[in-house]
């Protein structure tokens, strides 16, 4: 049985591709149709300089189409470039629609930025209706702007927000510069109570990468920053403490996992100036629920409407600290789970976001072959969560993975190659080892909270899973090596960024916001540590196989 893998094809059959050439490389997008070059270019790490909203007002994002057809130009287009341009094949890639294949260059290429546009499984692009009413905008300026931030333990998201028609305007996405303290939350905490001065360092961290992406929004959209009003930040309390600098180092203690942390600002004056924003903008830290049950969860329980359709509902929100909401009706259980970063491509030799050049999706072919998909197309780089997620299942439904985590014989003990070359994307056992811990304390964390709250597996009528990682899951895979519950699948959604839409939702509506507010009053907080029963549990969801139990 072949032991290794091969690129599929049928996504460049599929969808078309836009290839990006320069000097030194070549890149290879592929795209759905609908979309303008700058947004194909903006969902991808190759940027055309703007400044603008996509209207065109700025005449910076130039590229030449050299092999290809797009639509005619617009007026915009006639009344900036003027017919030499034109006849060269110089385009405004905001206002230029591919419907096939093209090739393009790049004549003004924006600076390079850790900082990327949103893409529709991270954030709405387009807000039809707001899923509450909104509220009345404030009136400091004629254009009130907001901005909802997702304090997350690896990345960043922000959403720009039109506080008049409820509008989604711009967002980005970036890494955590605190990274470089630790992947985990606990190994940040440590390094913060052991030095007041590394505290302060990564406090400012934050409010620096947040200032760095709202730059990067004003420079790229347009945007004056003093129309920006209102800010609301939700995250898990860890990231909100090590924010405000309040008593992150009670986090370390566990008689403290059960209670409330207050990690709230003092102040947030400093912020409003490295920020840029109006100078008297209301700025909302959206505190925590209890011990490492942040605001993103009860965020997300707001915007899917997670208590207001009957008993039986389940919030996953995956990530490195894994967070997990049940209503039974009358309560809201929760509790988080110490899921590691596996599920963000971290603690994997061969792991990657879910960025370009990630591996998110694994297909097995007939003869034994795994064929693969890449976020952005061209080689890959690594493999993502989801990607994982879609390896582990088809190699444990091949025989190649047992149900234990070993490998077969037929296997390398060394481990199993998807790719070879460079890089080698190679599964190896402590690769499935991290991935089998991750999995088994979410699994656990649901069983527990079913148990106390009476239900069964059999109850669960909806399950919403959020974050970056469940917008390229795939359910069946997911549910044969027992990481969600083995339920209809059209019972479980994939919602995206749950705790960045919840936070623009209570950032537009008042109405949100005293949701959110009444959800506290419905909550019980479950400690997984002090469950009596938790290890028997956690070793049982060990095992790569569908969950157990009616």
């Amino acid at each position: 049985m072949p032991l290794w893998s091969r690129q599929r094809e049928s996504e460049g059959d599929s969808l078309p591709t836009l290839i990006v050439k320069s000097e030194k490389e070549e890149h290879r997008i592929p795209f759905s149709l609908g979309q303008s070059l700058r947004e194909i270019l903006d969902g991808s790490h190759v940027r055309v300089r703007a400044g603008c909203r996509g209207t065109g007002a700025c005449g910076l994002c130039l590229v030449r189409i050299e092999a290809g057809q797009v639509d005619e130009p617009k007026p915009t287009e006639i009344t900036l470039l003027g017919a030499a341009q034109l006849a060269q094949g110089i385009r405004l890639a905001c206002q230029a629609m591919p419907h096939q294949d093209l090739q393009i260059a790049i004549v003004a290429p924006a600076p390079e930025s850790a900082w990327r546009s949103l893409p529709p499984e991270n954030g709405r692009r387009v807000r039809p209706a707001s899923a509450f009413p909104l509220g009345d905008a404030p009136t400091k300026v004629k254009e009130p702007y907001g901005i909802a931030v997702d304090l997350g333990t690896s990345h960043i998201s922000l959403s720009l927000l039109d506080l008049s028609s409820g509008d989604y305007l711009a967002g980005r996405h970036g890494p955590n510069p605190q990274m470089r303290f630790g992947s985990d939350v606990m190994t940040r905490l440590a390094a913060a109570s052991e030095s007041s001065e590394r505290a302060l360092a990564m406090r400012r961290q934050i409010a620096e990468a947040i200032g760095e992406a709202l730059w990067d929004i004003a420079s790229r959209e347009g945007i004056d920053l003093q129309q920006v009003v209102s800010l609301a930040l939700v995250g898990n309390t860890a990231m909100l403490a090590l924010l405000s600098g309040r008593n992150y180092s009670q986090l370390l203690q566990p008689n403290n996992w059960t209670k409330a942390i207050d990690c709230l600002p003092d102040h947030t004056d400093s912020w409003l100036e490295v920020w840029g924003i109006h100078p008297a903008a209301s700025i909302q830290v959206i505190p925590p629920l209890a011990g490492f049950v942040g605001s993103d969860l009860l965020a997300g329980a707001v915007t899917t409407r997670l208590t207001e359709d009957g008993a039986g509902c389940l919030l996953i929100d995956f990530g490195a600290n894994s967070e997990i909401a049940l209503w039974d009706g009358d309560v809201l259980w929760v509790t988080s789970a110490a899921g590691g970063p596996a599920f963000e491509g971290s603690g994997i030799n061969c792991g990657l976001p879910a960025e370009p050049g990630a591996i998110y999706r694994v297909i097995a072919q007939q003869d034994g072959m795994l064929d693969f998909e890449v976020i952005g197309g061209g080689p890959p780089r690594g493999i993502c969560g989801s990607g994982l997620v879609d390896l582990i299942a088809n190699l444990v439904r091949s025989g190649r993975l047992t149900n234990m985590g070993r490998f077969a014989p037929s296997v390398s003990q060394n481990g199993f190659a998807l790719t070879r070359g460079e890089p080698n994307v190679f599964l190896t056992k402590a690769g499935v080892d991290v991935f089998q811990r991750a999995k088994a304390a979410i699994g656990a964390g649901i069983q527990i909270l079913l148990a106390q709250a009476r239900m069964q597996y059999k109850d669960l009528r909806r399950i919403c899973v959020g974050g970056a990682f469940g917008s390229f899951l795939d359910i069946v895979n997911a549910q044969e090596i027992g990481l969600l519950p083995k339920v209809p699948p059209e019972v479980v959604e994939l919602c995206g960024n749950t705790a960045l839409a919840g936070c623009e939702d209570i950032i537009l509506s008042d109405v949100a916001a005293q949701h959110l507010a009444r959800l506290r009053g419905r909550l019980e907080f479950i400690n997984l540590a002090q469950y009596l029963n938790f290890d028997d549990i956690f070793l049982e969801q060990l095992y790569l196989q569908p969950t157990q139990g009616e």
